[in-house]
């Protein structure tokens, strides 16, 4: 659940600070917009600078959540120096959508190799029937109707 927020919070926050919010508003609106477990810690975050927490580490605790270091560190430097971050943040997240894309794959291309014992362990029991059974004992036939193999 959370590499599905995280993409979405991603594109919002870049809309927010592209419209002029500071990193924290963003935040702040962002994460009571999305909810969930993104949302909630974006929030907390927001809150947490707001009341006079150290920004660094807040966004550092943002930055736990597995993918969001590189989102964490932007809306930092952002807060901190004032520079455009919009268009940073719009390339992560689509830089995370793309990862998230070729994991995707990654899993499909694996089930497609795993399904295929299975299938053929349905299958090669009917091959055997359907298949080599009958030249089994069409030639078994012949061999008992001419009286072995040497006559």
């Amino acid at each position: 659940m959370i590499s599905g927020q995280l993409p979405l919070a991603a594109d919002l926050l870049a809309a927010c600070v592209a419209v002029g919010a500071g990193p924290r508003e963003a935040a702040e609106e962002v994460g009571r917009s999305i909810g969930g477990p993104v949302g909630d810690r974006l929030a907390r975050t927001a809150v947490e600078i707001r009341l006079g927490g150290e920004p660094a580490e807040a966004w550092g605790r943002f930055g736990e959540i597995p993918g969001a270091g590189p989102l964490a560190r932007c809306l930092h430097r952002a807060g901190a120096t004032g520079a455009p971050a919009a268009e940073p943040i719009a390339r992560l997240a689509a830089s995370i959508r793309a990862e998230r894309a070729a994991a995707a794959v990654a899993r499909a291309q694996r089930a497609g190799v795993l399904i295929t014992a299975p299938v053929g362990l349905c299958f090669l029991p009917a091959f055997l029937a359907v298949g080599v059974a009958p030249v089994i004992i069409g030639l078994a036939g012949d061999l008992l109707a001419t009286g072995g193999p040497g006559r």
